[in-house]
C-alpha cells in the first residue's frame, strides 16, 4: 500500500511539473514561431493596394513593441510558410558566430575561386576577398556556403529547433537549403524571430548578438535607425522575395516581414526594388518613419 502511494505520489508530481512547464512557455510569446502573442491584432486589408501597384501578391506582419500591437495585411497568407532566402543570414550569421565557425564581423574570407550565374545570376562584384560583414550585406552566397560546409546541418537542426525557425525542414541535400528545397518560414515566425534576438532571448551570447545588430544596419539618421536584410530565391519559378527587419526611434521598436510572390513568367525588372518600395509606403502610413514630399 505504501509502495501504491508512492507511486501515485510520484505520478502527481509529474503532472504538476508538466503543468508548470506548460505554463512557463506560455508565458513566453517570443519563443512562439508562427503564433501571435495574446496582443492587439489589426488586419489591414487596405495595405493590399500597394502589393497590387507593385504588381505582386504577397503580405507584411508588423508588430509594434510600443502599442504591443500586431498590424497584419491579412489573416492568412502572413502565416504561410516559405523559403527565407537571404534572410536566413541573419540566424545563419548567429549560429557562424556561436560555434565559433567565424569569430567577428571583421574577419576576413578569401574568395575560393568559384562562380556559379546559373544559380544566383551574374553578380561579378561579390567574386572577391570580402568581411564578413561585407558579405553580409552584399548576400554574397558563397561565403555563407563556405560556412554552412563548416557549421554542418546537425548544428543548424539544433539551432532551428532551439529558436522555433521556421519548419526546421533540412531536407534538402546541398548547403543552400534556405534558397532551394523545403525550408520554410512565415512572416508572422520572421517577425517573432526577430523579437526574440532583439530582446536576448535565443541561446546566442550577448556578444554575437551585438554583432548581428550592428551588420543589420541599413540606415541611421535622427529620426530613427533602420535594421534589416532583404531575400529572394527563384526557387520553383516563383520570384520569393523578402525584406524583415525593425525601426528604432525615440517611441521604441516597430519590427516588420514583407514577403512578395511573383510567377517568374510575368518576370518584371522592379520585383527586387519592390520589397522596399511596399514596406516603406507602409510604413510610412503607419508614420513609423517619416512620409516622403509626394507620398
Amino acid at each position: 500500500m505504501v509502495r501504491i502511494m508512492k507511486v501515485v505520489q510520484f505520478i502527481i508530481y509529474l503532472v504538476i511539473f508538466e503543468f508548470l512547464a506548460s505554463c512557463s512557455s506560455i508565458a513566453q510569446p517570443l519563443q512562439i514561431g508562427n503564433t501571435l502573442s495574446s496582443d492587439t491584432i489589426a488586419i489591414r486589408a487596405d495595405f493590399n493596394k500597394y502589393f497590387k501597384n507593385c504588381n505582386v501578391q504577397g503580405s507584411i506582419a508588423i508588430y509594434d513593441d510600443r502599442n504591443n500591437k500586431w498590424i497584419l495585411s491579412d489573416s492568412s497568407d502572413v502565416y504561410k510558410e516559405a523559403l527565407p532566402a537571404s534572410t536566413f543570414k541573419i540566424i545563419n550569421l548567429l549560429i557562424a558566430l556561436e560555434t565559433g565557425v567565424v569569430k567577428d564581423e571583421n574577419e576576413v574570407v578569401k574568395w575560393n575561386g568559384q562562380v556559379d550565374t546559373v544559380r544566383y545570376g551574374y553578380r561579378p562584384e561579390i567574386y572577391r576577398d570580402m568581411t564578413i560583414q561585407d558579405a553580409f550585406r552584399e548576400s554574397a552566397v558563397w561565403v555563407f556556403l563556405d560556412m554552412a560546409k563548416k557549421i554542418g546541418k546537425a548544428n543548424y537542426q539544433y539551432y532551428l529547433k532551439a529558436c522555433n525557425y521556421g519548419n526546421q525542414n533540412l531536407s534538402e541535400e546541398g548547403e543552400d537549403f534556405w534558397n532551394f528545397g523545403s525550408l520554410g518560414i512565415s512572416p508572422v515566425n520572421q517577425v517573432n524571430f526577430l523579437r526574440s534576438m532583439y530582446a536576448g532571448n535565443l541561446p546566442f551570447s550577448k556578444r554575437n548578438i551585438d554583432i548581428v545588430k550592428r551588420v543589420l544596419v541599413n540606415e541611421q539618421n535622427e529620426n530613427y535607425t533602420l535594421s534589416a536584410k532583404t531575400g529572394w530565391t527563384r526557387e520553383g519559378g516563383i520570384n520569393t522575395g523578402w525584406w524583415v527587419g525593425y525601426i528604432e526611434n525615440k517611441e521604441g521598436v516597430v519590427f516588420f516581414a514583407t514577403r512578395l510572390f511573383q510567377d517568374r513568367k510575368f518576370n518584371r525588372p522592379d520585383f527586387g526594388p519592390s520589397r522596399k518600395e511596399i514596406t516603406r509606403s507602409i510604413l510610412m502610413d503607419l508614420n513609423v518613419i517619416p512620409q516622403v514630399s509626394g507620398k
